[in-house]
């Protein structure tokens, strides 16, 4: 006997229909697109591309970038994991207060970072001059390795902070109670008991920070240190061949550090909920005032020096302004467009971010398919794509394959530019979404005879609706801060706070760059504060 069509639906609640699944494989292609076609570029461009790969134009940068990201790594997990330390486990003065303001430098692009300390400490700066006038001499200039080094450890050690502060402030206190009932120190109770449960935390952590300085541009552009990133900008317009190069060398290097951390995360244990006991708070005692100093140090140099400096830019403009000097290059209007053109581009490629993932997200989520699974895998994939490969690969197709140039310099490649690389943050985010709505409530609507339409208006997206907006924020959030694919792809004419703050201060409009970053920062900081701070602890 013939089942009428509903009985075989919940027959087969798996199967997920066929329009779903070719959605999905249209999403899998589009956000493998930008690395497949750098690849396939780098082995038909050149007649030896090996050659090429192994050549000192190439490996050189890749010296460079290793060594940037070995050093800004080691020293970002030294420091996180120490504060970490101090104010989840010491009594350490005004901790609830250093818990809301350390992990702040997440709000902050490294260029603007990088912009405040080459303008504060380099020779003419506001510490250099005032060192030398206070006879202690001056402060060595920021550049090439050293500056990079610097700028990227105190902007990306939230990185390891951030998990493994809420990897300490979940572990119980009763097995280092025991240990030091025991005989052990507070060093060997740390080592035998609280470091073994927290690697998982620091490694990760650890890792993201290597990924993040491989991609970074930015800082080490205005440091002047010739990573993979700043050789790529120099020669994609004068030797393409070599540009390809770097960027298979940049894409192997960063998938193999996002395979590295998908192992360490997959190894994250979970704290035992039936143990008893709260976490234990050491006491400082004679390194108090040290300790404080510390993480008062962290906190100056990553988030008060580039606030304070943004600030004394723009005052410093307007109150040239105010005396009759040089007016300033920008107007109210120039301000505004860029704000707008910030927020509007950044909203809208969020939305339609979430609205890629979501067939994905379905398929994963309720249906469990195996193209779902395949899918998903290559969107999470693309958190390997730095911005500056994404935007090189469409650069090229685009003056290689753009028929009439109908994609070329336009806001849709822009858009799809931002999507694939940031998709992959609205993913995980979504998934969780679909699978919060109860099976039985599709089955109810589905006996009351509501259609698929129905369904997803009235029971899915009211309850997805949250997780949706988070995932919206966080691509929002991300996008507002993106310089490579801005600068690269951008349509002609249009520019970001970012591009604008970028591009004044390479220009030496300090006053400029000041008002357009701090503008940037007031964007930014609510989203960051309700998406990614105030969550700190369950990260």
């Amino acid at each position: 006997m013939t089942l009428p069509v509903e009985a075989r639906r919940r027959a087969r609640p798996g199967a997920a229909p066929l329009w779903l699944r070719a959605a999905g494989v249209v999403v899998a292609f589009c956000f493998a697109f930008p690395g497949a076609y750098l690849v396939w570029r780098n082995f038909t461009e050149e007649a030896d591309p090996l050659g090429l790969l192994f050549s000192p134009r190439t490996l050189g940068p890749l010296g460079r970038t290793l060594r940037l990201a070995v050093g800004v790594s080691l020293a970002a997990s030294v420091m996180g994991t120490t504060l970490a330390w101090l104010t989840a486990r010491t009594d350490l003065p005004g901790r609830r207060f250093w818990r809301v303001v350390l992990p702040v430098p997440l709000v902050l692009p490294t260029f603007i970072g990088a912009a405040a300390f080459i303008r504060t400490f380099n020779p003419g700066g506001l510490a250099s001059d005032l060192l030398s006038g206070l006879g202690l001499g001056r402060t060595p200039e920021l550049r090439g390795f050293f500056g990079a080094w610097l700028v990227l450890t105190l902007f990306t050690y939230p990185y390891v902070y951030m998990p493994v502060a809420a990897r300490l402030r979940q572990l119980p206190g009763a097995l280092e109670e025991s240990a030091r009932l025991l005989g052990n120190t507070v060093w060997q109770a740390f080592r035998r008991i609280c470091l073994p449960q927290m690697m998982t935390a620091v490694g990760a952590g650890t890792l993201l920070v290597f990924l993040y300085t491989v991609s970074d541009f930015g800082a080490v552009q205005l440091m002047r240190y010739d990573t993979l990133t700043r050789a790529i900008d120099t020669y994609h317009l004068a030797n393409p061949p070599v540009a390809l190069a770097l960027s298979l060398l940049l894409l192997v290097l960063a998938a193999g550090v996002v395979a590295a951390e998908r192992l360490f995360s997959r190894d994250r244990g979970s704290t035992d909920s039936k143990v008893v006991g709260h976490p234990i708070t050491y006491p400082l005692g004679r390194l108090r005032i040290p300790a404080l100093g510390f993480v008062a140090a962290a906190a100056g140099f990553g988030v008060g020096a580039p606030l304070a400096a943004m600030l004394d830019w723009s005052v410093e403009g307007l109150m040239r302004i105010a005396r009759g000097g040089r007016p300033l290059t920008i107007g109210a209007g120039d301000v505004a467009a860029a704000a707008w053109n910030t927020a509007s581009t950044s909203a809208v490629a969020a939305v339609v971010a979430v609205a890629a993932v979501l067939p994905v997200a379905y398929l994963v989520g309720r249906y469990r398919s195996r193209t779902g699974t395949g899918a998903h895998a290559v969107v999470i994939s693309t958190f390997a794509l730095p911005g500056m490969l994404i935007a090189l690969s469409m650069l090229f197709w685009t003056l290689r394959s753009d028929f009439f140039g109908a994609l070329n310099n336009t806001m849709a490649l822009l858009v799809f530019a931002y999507v694939v690389r940031f998709g992959s943050l609205a993913m995980g985010v979504t998934v969780v979404a679909v699978q919060s709505v109860p099976t039985w409530l599709h089955d109810a609507a589905r006996t009351l005879k509501a259609g698929p339409a129905r369904r997803f208006a009235t029971v899915d997206l009211p309850i997805m609706g949250p997780g949706l907006l988070a995932a919206t924020g966080l691509v929002l959030l991300s996008v507002m801060k993106e310089l490579p694919i801005s600068l690269l792809i951008s349509p002609l004419g249009f520019s970001t706070l970012t591009t604008r703050t970028f591009d004044s201060f390479r220009d030496a409009f300090v006053a400029e760059a000041g008002i357009m970053a701090a503008v940037l920062v007031l964007l930014s900081l609510p989203l960051s504060w309700f998406l990614v701070l105030r969550r700190s602890d369950r990260l």
